[in-house]
C-alpha cells in the first residue's frame, strides 16, 4: 500500500445516521430501476417499476484503511498506554461514523508480526517499540468489537510476503518464522521477503490467515498490493533455486505470477471453508497492464503490476478467487500517465458480470500535496464519475490519518455530495447468509421508535417517508434511509426518531441481507 502510494506520487451503540434536514431529491435525478420485492432470502430487491437515484445508492461500501506499519495511522507511536491506544482507535472509528462510512480495513500483520495474540508470529514492534514484546493486552478483540458496536464492517489486513524491513534476521525475535526458516527468505532492496515460489511459504501465510479467521470475529480478510516486491534499480530477486526446483519449464515471469495465483486461490478456499461468510479481497496496484504491452490493458503508461510485481488481478477476478478488488487509483483526472477517468472504467469493465465486487482505492493522502490535488473537490469528482458505472460499488480511502485531518475540507465535500445518506453494505454473491425475520412489535411512542429484537440481526435499517403513506418503492434507494442502527443486547431495539413522518424498519444479517420492512403501530 505504502509503496503504491509513493509510486503514485512519483508517477504523479451509535447509530449511523444523517440529520432530518437532508435535501429532497428532484425527479430529474432519478433513473429507472426497481420496485422492492422480497427474495428467497428475504432480501428487499428491486424491479423495473421503482425510480432510484444514483446519488443515493442503497448499497455502497465506504471504507478507510488503518495502517499500523511504521505507526502511520494507529497507534500514533510506540509504547503508548493501553488506554491511550484504545482512545486513539475509537477516535478514528467515531470520525468514520460521523462521515457515514461503514467499513474499516485494519492492518493486523505488517511484516510477519502480529497485532493480536499469535502462537506462531511475534508481537508487532508498532505496539511497544520492541518486536516480540507482549503489549499487555490482545488488541484484536477490542478493534473488532468497537467497529461492530458502531456498525462498521471489520476487514483484517495482512501483508503476505514481507518478513522484515531489514535483512539481518538475527535481530528478529527468536520465534520469528524467518529465523526458524531462513531458507524461506530472499533479501532484496534492503528488506527480507518470504519466497513466493515455495509451497511451504504459501502454507504458512494461509495458516496465519486461517488462525485469525478461526479465533476472531472478523468480517473480511484483506491483502494489499505487496506481492513480489516493487522493483529496485540494480537489485535481483534471488529465487533461482526455487525456480529450478518448481518452475517445470515455464518462463520465470509466468512462474512467479502462478505462485501468487496459487496463494490467492489457497487463501480464498481456506477462508470460506473456515467461515463461509468472511469476505476475501485484495487492493492491487491501479494498473494491471498498459495497452502498449497488451491490447486489452488500460490506456496508461505507468508501472504494470502484471509485469513488475507479478500480480495478475484479472486472473483472480475471472477465476473468482477474490470476493472484491480495490484497485489503488491514486491519480487525478487528466493525469496523462494514469488518468482516473481512464482507469476506473477499465476496472468496471473487468468485473462486469463476474460477481466480484469493485471498490475504488482513493488517495485521500494526496489531497493538498500539489498539482490537481490542490483542488479540494478532486476526490468528490471521482465519486461523481463512479455513478456512471454500476459496477463500482464503493470506495476505500488511504488513510486514517487524513480521515482525522480532513485536508482542504475534501471529506466535507464528499459527505455533502455523495454521503448525505447512510448506505447498506453491498451484497456479494455466494457468501450465504439469510435475512433475519422482519422486525416485530414496531412502535412509535413520541420520538422513540422501538421494535422487538430479530434473531441473527447484526443491524437494522430505519427509513422515514416525510409525508404520506410509504409505498412499495420506499426502500428502493437511500433517499428515505435515515440510519443503520447496530443491534444491541436485550429484547427490544430503540431509535430516536428526530423528525415526523412514516417510519419503516428492516433487519439485516452480518452480510447485509435485508428483511421485508415493518411499519410501526402508532401508540
Amino acid at each position: 500500500m505504502l509503496a503504491a502510494a509513493t509510486l503514485a506520487v512519483v508517477t504523479t451503540g451509535a447509530a449511523y445516521t444523517f440529520g432530518p434536514n437532508a435535501e429532497p431529491v428532484g425527479a430529474a435525478a432519478a433513473t429507472a430501476a426497481a420496485a422492492p420485492t422480497v427474495g428467497a432470502a428475504g432480501e428487499v430487491s428491486a424491479t423495473a417499476a421503482c425510480p432510484v437515484d444514483a446519488r443515493y445508492p442503497k448499497r455502497q461500501l465506504r471504507g478507510i484503511w488503518i495502517a499500523t506499519t511504521k505507526n502511520i495511522d494507529w497507534p500514533s507511536r510506540t509504547g503508548l498506554p493501553v488506554a491511550r491506544q484504545q482512545a486513539e482507535y475509537v477516535r478514528i472509528l467515531d470520525s468514520a461514523v460521523k462521515r457515514r462510512f461503514n467499513a474499516v480495513f485494519v492492518q493486523v500483520r505488517p511484516a510477519s508480526d502480529a497485532l493480536y495474540a499469535s502462537a506462531v508470529e511475534p508481537w508487532s514492534e508498532y505496539l511497544t517499540g520492541k518486536a516480540g514484546k507482549h503489549p499487555g493486552w490482545d488488541p484484536l478483540p477490542f478493534l473488532v468489537a468497537e467497529a461492530h458496536k458502531r456498525g462498521l464492517e471489520f476487514h483484517a489486513w495482512f501483508n503476505p510476503y514481507r518478513a522484515s524491513y531489514g535483512t539481518d534476521l538475527g535481530r528478529l525475535p527468536v520465534n520469528h518464522p524467518a529465523r526458524i526458516h531462513p531458507d524461506w527468505i530472499v533479501r532484496y532492496g534492503g528488506q527480507a521477503y518470504y519466497n513466493p515460489g515455495l509451497p511451504q511459504v504459501r502454507d504458512h501465510v494461509t495458516s496465519i490467515v486461517k488462525d485469525v479467521v478461526s479465533r476472531y470475529d472478523v468480517d473480511g480478510v484483506h491483502f494489499d498490493d505487496y506481492f513480489y516486491p516493487y522493483p529496485v534499480s540494480g537489485a535481483t530477486f534471488a529465487d533461482g533455486a526455487a525456480f529450478k526446483k518448481y518452475g517445470k519449464g515455464t518462463k520465470l515471469a509466468a512462474w512467479r505470477r502462478s505462485n501468487v495465483d496459487k496463494l490467492i486461490a489457497q487463501v480464498d478456499k481456506t477462508v470460506h471453508e473456515t467461515k463461509k461468510y468472511v469476505k476475501f479481497g485484495i487492493s492491487p496496484f491501479g494498473i494491471w497492464r498498459n495497452k502498449s504491452d497488451d491490447p486489452t490493458g488500460s490506456a496508461t503508461a505507468g508501472m504494470s503490476a502484471y509485469d513488475s510485481i507479478y500480480a495478475d488481478s484479472r486472473h483472480w477476478i475471472r477465476q473468482g478467487t477474490v470476493d472484491y478488488v480495490i484497485p489503488q487509483l491514486y491519480w487525478p483526472r487528466g493525469f496523462k500517465v494514469a488518468d482516473y477517468n481512464t482507469l476506473m472504467p477499465w476496472w468496471a469493465k473487468e468485473v462486469k458480470g463476474t460477481g466480484v465486487d469493485l471498490y475504488i482505492g482513493q488517495a485521500l493522502y494526496q489531497v493538498g500535496t500539489g498539482g490537481a490535488w490542490t483542488n479540494p473537490g478532486e476526490l468528490a469528482s471521482h465519486l461523481t464519475a463512479n455513478r456512471k458505472y454500476g459496477e463500482v460499488k464503493g470506495d476505500v480511502y488511504f488513510s486514517a490519518k487524513q480521515l482525522l485531518t480532513n485536508p482542504l475540507g475534501a471529506l466535507d465535500r464528499i459527505v455533502k455530495s455523495a454521503y448525505s445518506r447512510p448506505a447498506l453494505l453491498p451484497l456479494i454473491k455466494g457468501l450465504g447468509g439469510q435475512a433475519p425475520a422482519t422486525p416485530a412489535e414496531v412502535r412509535l411512542q413520541g420520538k422513540a421508535l422501538t421494535w422487538k429484537t430479530s434473531a441473527n440481526a447484526r443491524s437494522y435499517a430505519v427509513y422515514r417517508v416525510p409525508s404520506g403513506k410509504p409505498g412499495k418503492c420506499a426502500t428502493a434507494d437511500a433517499r428515505n434511509l435515515v440510519a443503520v442502527v447496530p443491534a444491541v443486547g436485550g429484547a427490544r431495539q430503540t431509535f430516536a426518531a428526530a423528525a415526523g413522518g412514516a417510519y419503516l424498519v428492516t433487519a439485516l444479517d452480518r452480510l447485509g441481507n435485508e428483511s421485508a420492512p415493518a411499519n410501526p403501530a402508532l401508540a
